[in-house]
């Protein structure tokens, strides 16, 4: 057989096709090896989140559920990321592990009777007193003007952090949603990140307007990403005060973007 008869043999088109669907099937195979290592590389994420979103929610969860949604979660993100057009795998893993994890809890949601009024006289309680002196109050101080006292303060506090939280998820519209402290998602709109970058900027602003308590609590929570059991590691308060101080700065936040709007 001739040379150039040798070459045509070769590249005919059924030996082009099993060529084809060879290199079709390795690809799948380093695909589907890649997706694993993602997969075990990221188990303690689901974790780390499961972890946050409770002490976001403040009740007891069946964590056994929310981790086994929440792995399901990081399974699909494995198999859906694309990194031409994604993020960082870790990035877009946490946005859909936090997702199938509030997924999880929307059937359970419920907010405790009469929990709204006494969110509602706080938050009056505050826009009074800002409005006497021009300066976020002290929690003993919110407490005496709202009625309450302090602990009844710290449990309407976590509430409003607990409807924050689900608002965000679109499950309430009874409060603003905090969305700068959630990951963006892909492929945003220019005109979605501008006004997400306009956000950012105020918060930012309202952060530094915040005592310095308060902004400590919520650059280890946010900014570092520090659990409650962490964060209160470091300052060196128990975990339940934490969420305490966070639920308190959270909702002064929240006040002081809501006066910008």
């Amino acid at each position: 057989m001739s040379e150039p008869a040798a070459k045509t043999a070769v590249q005919s088109p059924p030996q082009r096709t099993l060529q084809a669907r060879a290199t079709r099937a390795y690809s799948h195979q380093l695909r589907e090896s890649q997706e694993e290592k993602w997969i075990l590389g990221h188990l303690p994420l689901v974790r780390h989140v499961v972890q946050k979103v409770v002490a976001q929610l403040g009740r007891k969860a069946d964590l056994e559920d929310l981790i086994s949604s929440g792995t399901l979660g990081l399974v699909k993100a494995a198999r859906a990321y694309d990194p031409t057009r994604d993020a960082e795998f870790k990035t877009y893993a946490y946005i859909r592990i936090r997702g199938a994890v509030i997924d999880e809890l929307r059937s359970n949601s419920f907010v405790p009777s009469g929990a709204y009024h006494q969110i509602r006289l706080v938050q009056q309680a505050y826009q009074r007193l800002v409005g006497a002196s021009g300066r976020p109050p002290g929690d003993e101080e919110l407490a005496a003007e709202a009625g309450v006292s302090l602990t009844q303060l710290y449990r309407a506090l976590e509430e409003a952090r607990r409807q924050h939280f689900l608002s965000i998820h679109g499950l309430s519209d009874e409060s603003p949603g905090l969305d700068p402290f959630i990951p963006p998602d892909r492929g945003p709109s220019p005109a979605a990140e501008a006004e997400r970058k306009e956000l950012l900027e105020k918060m930012a602003k309202a952060i530094t307007e915040l005592v310095e308590r308060d902004r400590v609590t919520l650059l280890l929570y946010y900014e570092r990403d520090l659990t409650m059991k962490e964060a209160a590691a470091v300052l060196g308060v128990t975990e339940s005060r934490f969420s305490q101080l966070h639920a308190s700065a959270l909702f002064k936040l929240a006040m002081k973007l809501r006066s910008q709007t």
